[in-house]
């Protein structure tokens, strides 16, 4: 039996290295840091500098404090509160988590007013695409889902955590649970 377990034991730890890497990536939530404003924002040539906030020590950490109530506290109502606290939802990254936050709460009219508010900043912001697709699957909408997907494959490429996560829950049959 001795021998049969230290058989057993280097193949099974083996196999589990391997998936683990697929099994925790799938489903990222991105940084915990906001991404700076695109080269293209409109705001900027109107002299509002928004990437000022962004840089701003106190505006990080209060956005670190957010994301990690999000993230590891899954407080959700404080998480919104905290973000909206910081005058920035027209941030994407802002924007996009409080989009999140609200859908986990299951309030999906704020969730989809705050995703469009980040796409607004940020047309390119591929975290907003993917918590959009998954709104839009929630909602029962498959075929924006796929578009979603298809715009994150253009954005980041189908290797990219986003592209990956939505897809496995694309994969999933309609009706089924997402997990997230």
């Amino acid at each position: 039996m001795r021998k049969l377990s230290m058989l057993l034991v280097p193949g099974l730890v083996s196999m589990a290295l391997a998936a683990g890497p697929m099994l925790t990536s799938a489903y990222a939530a991105g940084s915990d840091e906001p991404s700076p404003p695109p080269k293209s924002d409109s705001s900027a040539k109107k002299g509002k500098k928004k990437s000022s906030s962004i840089s701003d020590p106190k505006f990080l950490a209060a956005y670190r404090t957010a994301y990690t109530t999000i993230y590891d506290g899954h407080d959700y109502t404080s998480a919104i509160d905290q973000l909206k606290s910081l005058k920035r939802d027209d941030v994407a990254d802002v924007a996009n988590l409080i989009g999140y936050s609200y859908r986990k709460l299951g309030d999906y009219q704020s969730s989809k007013a705050y995703y469009e508010l980040a796409l607004k900043d940020d047309p390119n912001h591929v975290r907003t695409w993917q918590y959009y697709g998954l709104w839009q699957l929630e909602q029962g909408n498959r075929e924006q889902a796929q578009y979603h997907l298809n715009k994150i494959a253009s954005l980041a490429g189908t290797d990219s955590s986003e592209y990956r996560s939505l897809a496995a829950a694309l994969d999933k049959p309609t009706g089924a649970t997402l997990v997230y």
